[in-house]
């Protein structure tokens, strides 16, 4: 199925999904008496580290694991004026680190202006692409340069290095396209010793089952990557599939939904829970909501914050003492190893 021009099927309401996530059909431990059980309960945040911006669910591609159910077909965008009210923050309060995401956040218009106003914020600007954005169309062809220019850490996904499972979880065409992208990204010196340009790749599994030792994986994807098509980059980042949208379908799909949920709680680890990506991450909607979360904005569960659910009444204060909103798909986060935007996390 091509990644262009595939079609989304119709996905479950956030509350249906909800509802799936905590049927009475197949019980599950709580995942708020999981933490108790580890004396966490209630999850508290940290110092607010990573300000991470959704900046719209339009994307070129429609993978099959996408939580955000992004594709060509979405319409929604962040506006330039939420960009202005995220800038401001970010300058106001000095977060030292803006997360872009979407969709592909390149194909919001104004995606470039809000890169290079942030920078001069004094943030720290990383950029969630889906390599394939670069070869999509001319416009985008010299992204590795405008990210160069700008001191851009890119991360990027690649399902596996080999072909065959890369397409088959994004596309036909996917990894060539890939390959052809991160050739264009060294050549430009990410990836490059001494270039301080950064290259993270992203590894999610393609079946039912959980990421193997990230550290391992990376070694591998870097021999792997290196002989077979001269390709260079930093690290590589470990992240579960998380059991809502369309992943939760194929789950469900495919028979595999309990089987899963139930290797996720077997694995819940309490080393991984204390340091979720929540604790130090905040995340913005395209439309400006606050979530504690990617995956809470895409279940539509906004932060218990009464003072400060959208970005035009932020109130840092009350979002330092809020308890953080959790959900059975939490167990996505806290099992085995970890898993975060950052990969890994025990």
């Amino acid at each position: 199925m091509s990644s262009l021009k595939a079609r989304r099927s119709p996905l479950a309401s956030s509350q249906e999904q909800i509802r799936q996530l905590e049927s009475p059909d197949f019980q599950l431990p709580r995942f708020a008496n999981k933490l108790k059980e580890a004396g966490l309960f209630p999850l508290k945040p940290k110092k607010i580290e990573i300000f991470q911006v959704n900046l719209g669910k339009m994307c070129n591609q429609t993978c099959h694991h996408c939580h955000v159910d992004a594709g060509p077909d979405r319409k929604e965008i962040m506006s330039q004026e939420t960009m202005q009210i995220c800038v401001d923050l970010v300058r106001e309060h000095q977060f030292p680190v803006v997360d872009l995401t979407g969709g592909a956040p390149e194909m919001n218009p104004h995606f470039r202006w809000f890169v290079t106003e942030l920078k001069k914020a004094g943030a720290h600007v990383m950029d969630r692409c889906n390599l394939t954005i670069i070869l999509a169309n001319p416009k985008y062809n010299d992204l590795p340069q405008f990210f160069k220019e700008h001191q851009v850490e890119v991360v990027s996904s690649l399902p596996h290095f080999s072909k065959n499972r890369t397409d088959r979880q994004r596309g036909d065409g996917v990894f060539d396209k890939s390959i052809r992208a991160l050739k264009m990204l060294n050549e430009v010196g990410y990836g490059q010793e001494g270039s301080g340009l950064k290259l993270n790749l992203v590894y999610n599994p393609s079946g039912c089952f959980l990421p193997g030792d990230q550290g391992g994986l990376e070694r591998e994807f870097k021999a792997r990557l290196k002989a077979d098509y001269d390709i260079d980059f930093n690290s590589l980042y470990c992240i579960t599939n998380m059991p809502i949208s369309r992943y939760l379908e194929y789950l469900i799909r495919s028979e595999n939904y309990e089987s899963y949920m139930t290797t996720l709680v077997n694995a819940f680890n309490p080393a991984a829970a204390g340091c979720v990506m929540c604790r130090n991450t905040l995340s913005i909607g395209w439309d400006g909501q606050l979530y504690d979360c990617d995956f809470n904005q895409m279940l539509d569960l906004p932060v218990e914050s009464q003072n400060s659910r959208h970005i035009r009444d932020f109130d840092l204060a009350s979002l330092e003492k809020r308890d953080i909103v959790l959900g059975q798909h939490c167990y996505g986060c806290t099992a085995g190893s970890g898993s975060s935007c950052g990969g890994a996390v025990a």
